[in-house]
């Protein structure tokens, strides 16, 4: 397969004797893009980018990073991309600084490769301080700028902003989109709506093992969300309408014309409602 994508998916699967984790995806990542992978625990995320970074083998089909192969060409796509796992996976005796030489020893990239890193990730100050003694946002920030010490034209993120409080996770979501803009192609899995929102200039939806939708979250929210509208009365009751429902949009034609409407303010529909839509049930 040719290509000039960052990434190439065709037709790929993953069996683990009878249970089926990924079954026949296909997609492509341009460079330079963030693109979400989104679905419940267990859809197949987290087995798709062990495919994609030559950790698991496929069962059938092709994947592509890099115009490089895999897993035939996995030597030559370890140098070009890095990964950050979902767990924790830190060396709790070594300090930030000490974890980073290591790995920029390890990748033969410069010294000051780790000074630049500690800064971008704002680590500088706790530079010294053993990672055991880290918050999980501080552990977070380490692990990107240890995925970053031989930077990496694709970055892959395995559900990156899980367990992280709103200031942390807000933190990181500005480095994505700093990497980005500076040409880093982004993979990262989530279920976190609206993030992927947020961050993503297009998703693919994974349902048991398939993927059930893939366009810009716009676009999605668009085919498939719901619109509705927030009506508050006169009386101050609130009521969510569905203005594409006859019933509700005669109910609010109903109010208007006995004028009990106080405010109307639109709401388009979410990542959230479009996945239910598709897949038929929340995440969680």
């Amino acid at each position: 397969m040719q290509t000039t994508a960052a990434v190439e998916v065709g037709d790929l699967h993953k069996r683990y004797g009878d249970v089926v984790a990924v079954d026949g995806i296909s997609f492509s990542v341009a460079n330079g893009e963030i693109f979400g992978l989104l679905g419940h625990n267990g859809a197949g995320k987290t087995t798709t980018i062990r495919m994609l970074t030559g950790r698991v083998r496929p069962t059938s089909g092709q994947a592509h990073v890099l115009g490089y192969a895999l897993p035939h060409e996995r030597e030559r796509i370890k140098p070009l991309i890095n990964l950050v796992f979902e767990e924790q996976n830190v060396y709790e005796r070594l300090s930030a600084r000490e974890d980073l030489r290591l790995f920029a020893t390890l990748y033969g990239v410069p010294a000051a490769r780790v000074e630049e890193l500690l800064d971008l990730v704002d680590l500088r100050s706790a530079a010294k301080r053993r990672a055991g003694t880290y918050s999980t946002g501080m552990k977070q920030r380490l692990l990107i700028a240890r995925a970053l010490i031989n930077r990496p034209r694709v970055l892959f993120l395995d559900e990156p902003t899980k367990g992280l409080d709103p200031a942390s996770a807000r933190d990181l979501r500005a480095l994505v989109r700093r990497l980005a803009s500076e040409g880093t192609t982004v993979f990262l899995t989530t279920h976190f709506m609206e993030e992927a929102d947020e961050l993503c200039t297009r998703v693919a939806f994974l349902s048991q093992g398939r993927v059930v939708a893939l366009d810009t979250p716009r676009e999605l929210k668009l085919l498939y969300g719901e619109r509705t509208a927030v009506v508050l009365l006169r009386d101050r009751t609130e009521h969510v309408v569905a203005l594409d429902r006859a019933a509700d949009a005669a109910q609010l034609d109903q109010w208007m014309r006995a004028d009990q409407v106080l405010t109307i303010h639109s709401r388009e529909g979410t990542l959230e409602d479009v996945f239910v839509a598709l897949a038929g049930r929340k995440l969680t």
